[in-house]
């Protein structure tokens, strides 16, 4: 997969002489180097982005064909006619309420997709999404090829990751398919259990992966005091949510916290961490710092930049959320 590139600021005006490309703070540690660029999932046999425009997205997963809101496309759409199984009508309220209205019978209890090996059940939820997030494609394939890289760790043993806010578990799956060793953590118990469902699914089930019901937090201070390590780490925070036993997690109050412990469980010869943050007002470059501050001693690179999904109908980039990922190149 191409790397992110480098932002080079603003084209040359008349006159003007090129200039070297300028890093993008002067807090910038010696030891890493950061790059901000755009990280773009194309579509694959099971999913694309059809068309997108007028506040709204028209995507394909599988047979079945979804509307959804999407406030960033401001633009108008390829066509007028979009022929949707299912659209999902946002409430009025600022919370994400609403709900799915359907033209065509679709299976509420899911049906299976695939990603590479992985095969997972996609679903219409209460809460406008399909069950998975599609734009993360290519950071399932980037800590694939990390995870696959150098020795195994310890005696022997596979490398070992650890995925936060797990969801769904399709990218648990897709790096254990890769020959790690996973623990997948979720406040959720049916994520978790979806998750499980999947892992059958793909034909997983005994592979090794710790499936865990617990507060992210909570579970990341423990591993902190056991003396635990992981070669590689990805978090999909909440803006907000609530743990097992009612744990309150805000993004802005909690994540430099975790992000702090997620550092002691990380050591010269691990590979990543990935960190993906969707709707809220924050810039990737505020979390491509705090990693670059809270990892910096390890050496490596930290990229921070757009998360986007190329549009089949005339590929324009839709952008979906922000990143920051450290990796020890």
């Amino acid at each position: 997969m191409k790397r992110p590139s480098p932002l080079q600021g603003r084209g040359l005006g008349e006159g003007e002489s090129p200039t070297p490309a300028q890093p993008l703070s002067p807090t910038l540690s010696p030891e890493g180097e950061r790059e901000s660029g755009v990280l773009i999932a194309e579509p694959w046999a099971d999913y694309g982005l059809v068309d997108s425009g007028n506040g709204r997205k028209l995507e394909r997963y599988g047979r079945y064909r979804f509307i959804r809101p999407e406030p960033q496309a401001l633009w108008a759409p390829a066509s007028v006619d979009w022929g949707a199984d299912g659209e999902f009508i946002p409430g009025s309220d600022e919370e994400g309420g609403g709900r799915w209205h359907f033209a065509r019978p679709v299976p509420r209890e899911g049906w299976p997709l695939a990603w590479e090996e992985v095969r997972f059940q996609a679903q219409a939820t209460p809460f406008r999404h399909l069950a998975f997030f599609p734009d993360m494609a290519p950071q399932w394939a980037w800590m694939r090829e990390r995870l696959g890289e150098g020795p195994s760790t310890g005696a022997g043993q596979a490398p070992e990751a650890l995925n936060l806010f797990g969801y769904t578990g399709v990218g648990t799956l897709a790096m254990a398919a890769a020959g790690a060793r996973l623990t997948h953590v979720d406040a959720s118990k049916k994520s978790v259990e979806a998750g499980k469902a999947n892992a059958a699914l793909s034909g997983m089930a005994d592979l090794p992966i710790r499936w865990l019901v617990d507060d992210a937090t909570k579970f990341a201070a423990r591993e902190v005091r056991r003396g635990r390590r992981y070669d590689g780490i990805i978090l999909d925070p909440p803006k907000f949510g609530r743990g097992p036993e009612g744990e309150v997690w805000r993004l802005e109050e909690n994540l430099p916290g975790l992000i702090a412990d997620c550092r002691k469980l990380l050591d010269a010869d691990s590979r990543f961490l990935v960190l993906t943050v969707y709707a809220v007002r924050m810039s990737a470059l505020a979390i491509g710092e705090l990693l670059n501050q809270t990892l910096g001693d390890l050496g490596g690179r930290v990229e921070c930049g757009d998360m986007a999904v190329r549009e089949e109908a005339r590929g324009l980039l839709l952008p979906t959320a922000i990143f920051a990922r450290w990796s020890n190149d």
